[in-house]
């Protein structure tokens, strides 16, 4: 019973951060950009908490899975006075509306750099190198005589440093024998290593053909310098935002099975999970889940900010606004289609739970 309570409190803190930092970037350039924000609430349904500060009222709603930031003539249909149009939404020229939307999906992937950053700085990256931590018994590594506390620092007469330099110059050779150069202690010595063929899983769990010589690497936390933890938070950023797509995209095509789907209590069991295991896991798990909702958000779906965006994209090239009849219409069907993937979510949650 206290691991789900711990796994709730977890994920709904961690939610919280994301909903937080979404509707922030909303917010402020909304009003960087001259436009009335009437409320900023984070969660939706009755309001338990409410306070007014000139004219935004901000409050804290009793359902936590959301959040929203209600400017001044966001609805087309909305009836704006005469002494508030040029603080109106709509009536904002296309730049200006199409920066406060893409600022909240923005602000997501922002918020997983500075959490990259802050985990670089104070914990560091987990580097694989190049030391044999283990060898497989019977695997060709072994049978070669290579040994637990060897270092490799080349492969076929190129110097390497790294342990995926290694993998993947392994993977190319695709069962061509291998000459290591190994340090042992003091000594160097070279040693050659047929890979085995055995089946593994792509980082979306397909099956794929590998080639191994059976042995495993030593991993150790490296701290960054400033100027190095924040190049990697970037380049961490862009690399999960990547994966994301592609995940999708593989989803789409069948690749990988729709019951890889995950809802609020996977994440949940998640966010528990990681937070167990220290503040550096959590927060990277935080990291990795704002990446999944900004990327997500810019998707052109209705009702998502990508929609958004995607409508304003088709009003830069018309040269008018679409007719307020197509976005409702396009709005219903987007509404629908998330409905649907959310109760998909959760019915995958729930057969995990009992399987």
């Amino acid at each position: 019973m206290l691991n789900i309570i711990y796994a709730v409190v977890a994920a709904v803190i961690g939610l919280g951060i994301l909903i937080i930092i979404h509707e922030l970037g909303h917010f402020l350039v909304a009003k960087k950009t001259g436009v009335g924000v009437l409320t900023f609430s984070i969660g939706f349904g009755p309001k338990i908490f409410r306070k007014k500060v000139g004219e935004t009222e901000y409050a804290v709603s009793a359902l936590p899975l959301g959040g929203y930031v209600k400017m001044v003539g966001e609805d087309p249909d909305e009836e704006v006075k005469e002494i508030d149009v040029q603080k109106s939404f709509s009536h904002q020229g296309l730049w200006k509306r199409t920066a406060i939307v893409a600022a909240g999906p923005l602000f997501n992937l922002l918020l997983a750099v500075a959490i990259f950053i802050c985990i670089f700085l104070v914990y560091g990256v987990r580097v694989q190198s190049t030391t044999v931590a283990e060898v497989t018994p019977e695997s060709p590594a072994a049978a070669a005589g290579v040994r637990k506390g060897d270092k490799v620092v080349a492969i076929d007469g190129a110097a390497i440093t790294q342990w995926e330099e290694l993998a993947t110059r392994i993977q190319k050779k695709g069962g061509e024998a291998v000459l290591l150069r190994i340090k042992r202690g003091e000594r160097e010595m070279e040693i050659s290593v047929r890979p085995a063929r055995s089946e593994g899983k792509s980082d979306f769990g397909e099956k794929q053909e590998v080639w191994r010589i059976g042995i495993a690497s030593e991993s150790q936390m490296v701290r960054r310098d400033a100027l190095l933890a924040v190049g990697q938070a970037f380049y961490d950023t862009g690399k999960y935002s990547a994966l994301t797509l592609v995940a999708l995209y593989k989803m789409v095509n069948g690749d990988i099975s729709p019951k890889n789907l995950g809802g609020p209590l996977l994440i949940a069991q998640m966010a528990g999970q990681q937070a167990r295991e220290g503040l550096a896991n959590f927060f990277y798990f935080l990291a990795i889940l704002s990446i999944n909702l900004g990327v997500l958000n810019f998707l052109p779906i209705p009702v998502l900010d990508g929609g958004h965006l995607f409508f304003f994209l088709v009003e830069a090239i018309i040269r008018r606004p679409l007719e307020l009849k197509h976005r409702e219409r396009a709005q219903q069907v987007g509404m629908v289609l998330l409905i649907l993937v959310m109760i998909y979510a959760f019915y995958n949650d729930i057969a995990r739970f009992f399987e």
